[in-house]
């Protein structure tokens, strides 16, 4: 049985294109450096996922994001996550407000959470009740509060930053809440020549000017052309399995040296979301990249990020020095597409 192959109007598909390749110029004039870390947001973005950005202080997360919001013309808010926030302060609540005929009645009043990106700074310094104010608006784009439920503007899109040196303080992110991001996104140092351009650009006074590239309404009709391009039956297979060779317990198969490696190293692998993601992921990368059909180096390009927080090693990986990226290496080495 194959799937079966939707068409893609042709003219839009190449003009939406087109507007990635400005997007990334745009960007570029603000962001040095870091190509694959704007291609794996506007990914997450075009796919309608959610990330979780990790990298040491000053390596511009905050301002990629601001960035990418202003590209796309895309209300932003900024949320600081520290230990004394609380859950009202990041989605809003109801407030007595007295009324013109002098009757008293409540009213919400939206919080922060009430935009089109949201970047949850150091998201890990907030306690585990807030960081679970989160959950509902990722999974579900809506709040409650009360008996009320308030819809969350559309597109919609957390990208969460943790700190990974600084641990003291820190609450770590529960597996079901990392699960709800699509992308676990490494932010690194740049190469010597980024640098020398970075500290050019923030020592003078030029102030880029960006255009915005694309609406909020493109980008919903990006992400219905995301899902319209076709996966095989045989990739969707494949990213099935390099999901479900991550796992330990019931379900586990596959490859005898990767179940060995995994066995090993591996405490947890990863659910079927991963499945999903992995599947999303290779759509929206062959997007970016003008394709309309998806090939079996997409899946593996987006591997690394879908996977990593989702398998978790144990002490003896942390004793070889062996991390979940080695574990995602080890499957994706022998795990093959039928």
């Amino acid at each position: 049985m194959t799937t079966p192959v939707v068409p893609v109007d042709e003219v839009r598909f190449k003009a939406l294109t087109a507007k990635v390749a400005q997007i990334r110029e745009e960007v570029g004039k603000v962001v040095v450096g870091q190509g694959e870390v704007v291609d794996q947001v506007l990914m997450a973005i075009f796919a309608g996922g959610h990330c979780l950005m990790e990298g040491v202080p000053g390596l511009a997360k905050t301002l990629l994001v601001s960035t990418v919001s202003r590209v796309l013309h895309l209300s932003f808010k900024r949320i600081q996550f520290t230990p004394d926030l609380m859950p009202g302060d990041v989605t809003g609540g109801d407030v007595m407000e007295e009324q013109a005929d002098g009757t008293r009645r409540f009213t919400f009043v939206q919080g922060p959470l009430f935009a089109n990106m949201i970047l949850a700074d150091e998201i890990n310094r907030t306690p585990p009740r807030t960081q679970a104010a989160l959950l509902e608006a990722m999974q579900e784009r809506r709040v409650t509060v009360g008996r009320t439920t308030h819809r969350l503007p559309e597109p919609f899109f957390v990208l969460a930053t943790q700190n990974p040196i600084e641990q003291e303080g820190t609450y770590a992110l529960p597996e079901a809440q990392q699960d709800r991001f699509m992308f676990f996104i490494d932010v690194d140092y740049p190469e010597r020549d980024e640098e020398v351009e970075v500290v050019r650009r923030t020592t003078d006074n030029r102030v880029p000017q960006l255009q915005a590239l694309l609406t909020g309404e493109e980008i919903v009709e990006i992400q219905r052309i995301v899902r319209e391009i076709p996966a095989a039956d045989h990739l969707v297979e494949f990213a099935v399995q390099v999901a479900r060779s991550s796992r330990l317990r019931r379900g586990a198969e596959g490859d005898k040296a990767v179940l060995d490696y995994v066995r090993k190293f591996s405490q947890w692998g990863a659910g079927p979301r991963a499945s999903q993601f992995l599947i999303l992921g290779a759509k929206a990368r062959a997007f970016l990249l003008g394709k309309t059909n998806v090939a079996q180096e997409d899946i593996e390009a987006v591997a690394v990020p879908v996977l990593r927080h989702r398998i978790i090693v144990n002490f003896a990986a942390e004793a070889e020095g062996v991390t979940s990226r080695d574990v995602i290496a080890q499957i994706l080495k022998h795990v093959k597409a039928g």
